[in-house]
């Protein structure tokens, strides 16, 4: 079974609100970056990445089973829960190459121009700081181009 896609809804809000109603998850990854204002998303996305502790029956929900939740920091934004900025790019990074790039540049672009040009405020954990450093200035000029 597969979950509805984002383009019969207007905002990504509003189809995560929908379609994970009543379901025990915290958002992860790119759709943590959607819900937290700092991607933009794909067009015709159907795919929602979540932390849970049972897998779901969805073809379309990456589950990241975990045991419970208490390890993870989390945020609430409009009854939805997902991870904090901090824990969703050290999530990314801990997937760096399972993940497409685009959004996790995206997002660094974006949190950098709402943090006043700096990344001085974001806690990148030690193991994933080569990979960090590889790409934030990718990111610092992502909107320059084009």
């Amino acid at each position: 079974m597969r979950l509805d896609c984002c383009c019969n809804y207007t905002s990504h809000r509003k189809w995560f609100t929908s379609v994970l109603k009543g379901l025990d998850v915290v958002l992860c990854l790119t759709s943590a970056l959607e819900l937290l204002d700092l991607f933009n998303g794909y067009v015709h996305e159907d795919e929602i990445d979540v932390y849970s502790k049972a897998l779901l029956p969805f073809e379309n929900v990456n589950c990241f089973v975990v045991d419970d939740f208490d390890s993870l920091e989390i945020v609430e934004i409009g009854g939805l829960r997902c991870t904090s900025v901090n824990q969703t790019f050290n999530d990314l990074f801990r997937h760096f190459d399972d993940i497409d790039e685009q959004s996790l540049i995206e997002g660094l672009s974006d949190y950098y121009f709402s943090h006043g040009k700096s990344f001085d405020e974001l806690k990148i954990d030690p193991q994933y700081t080569d990979n960090f450093e590889k790409i934030k200035e990718w990111a610092k000029e992502y909107y320059s181009y084009g």
